[in-house]
């Protein structure tokens, strides 16, 4: 294996901990870990020599012109949630702009994170991302539609995870594992109803076994450089028989969940929709063509069931 130079951004995040925590312990690439507070990594990154701490924030990229043109892997996870000037700033401008700094003749594969999200069932990029999502969604979806003008371009495979769970007590927790606990306390309501829809999942650690293949294994000339993470599509109803039969609760009667039961639990529960979530909750089956999963490339997968999920994430049976 030969050595590379290797930046990532976003580290102290769940997916770059994921990352991270694998090319230290795995390989003895030269890693540049760009984050804002070091303090904030769980993996030990003193275990092994040649991984070097960048401390500073994305906006102030600039100042590692002279180390990103001898970079030959950008794996680029940072990313803004919240507030509009901050999420563009880091999501489009910053994150374009760092791309820029990368000499297209040396760094030999950008993998940049976006989001299914942004995308329709045919892997086509879907308009109403751009026009109703969030800050975060509309950010992902402008930052997409810029990348081909970009000198590095060729270089650049665009990875977008479906929904992402991951965390544990050396690993920052995503947002829906964090909710994991929530489902098994309201599966007694839940599994009295049925509802249409479907969608693709993958652990936090099955993204970071794909990054590392793609590390080694760029798509070559002709493949697709556009890869959407996440195991085969689960339909809702199929997702809460598997939470129930870990957790022991009969299924007997299902009430079909329609939209105008659904619009009556949103007034009843006082639940807050923005036109993002009025979109989601009709178009329903977020589903892609061709999920890439470690799987995909012959290599065990660590959660391809709702039921793994439930396990390594703590939720007793």
């Amino acid at each position: 294996m030969t050595a590379k130079r290797i930046l990532v951004t976003g580290a102290s995040g769940c997916i770059g901990h994921y990352i991270c925590d694998r090319l230290i312990r795995e390989t003895s690439h030269d890693l540049f870990l760009l984050v804002r507070n070091p303090q904030k990594l769980k993996f030990d990154y003193n275990a092994r020599p040649g991984v070097t701490i960048l401390q500073a924030d994305l906006r102030e990229v600039e100042q590692f012109a002279d180390l990103l043109k001898t970079i030959d892997t950008a794996i680029l996870t940072a990313t803004a949630w919240g507030g509009a000037q901050e999420v563009y700033d880091i999501n489009v401008l910053k994150t374009l702009r760092l791309m820029n700094l990368l000499d297209p003749d040396v760094c030999q594969q950008v993998i940049y994170f976006s989001t299914a999200s942004i995308l329709g069932r045919h892997n086509q990029l879907l308009k109403e991302a751009g026009q109703l999502g969030t800050d975060y969604i509309k950010s992902k979806h402008n930052c997409f539609q810029q990348l081909s003008r970009l000198a590095i371009a060729h270089r650049i495979t665009t990875v977008f995870p479906t929904l992402v769970f991951g965390g544990d007590g050396q690993k920052p927790y995503s947002h829906l594992t964090s909710g994991l606990p929530e489902v098994a306390k309201w599966i007694n309501l839940i599994r009295f109803f049925k509802a249409d829809g479907s969608f693709h999942f993958l652990h936090g650690e099955d993204i970071a076994q794909v990054v590392l293949h793609l590390i080694e294994h760029a798509p070559a000339p002709g493949e697709s450089r556009q890869l959407v993470l996440g195991n085969s599509a689960i339909t809702v109803n199929q997702a809460v028989e598997q939470v129930c039969h870990y957790l022991n609760k009969p299924i007997s009667v299902r009430i079909p969940l329609s939209t105008q039961l659904a619009d009556l639990f949103i007034v009843l529960f006082r639940i807050q929709m923005e036109a993002w979530d009025r979109f989601c909750l009709s178009y329903r089956h977020f589903t892609y063509e061709n999920p890439v999963s470690p799987a995909s490339y012959g290599l065990p997968t660590y959660c391809p069931t709702i039921a793994d999920l439930l396990k390594v994430s703590g939720v007793a049976r």
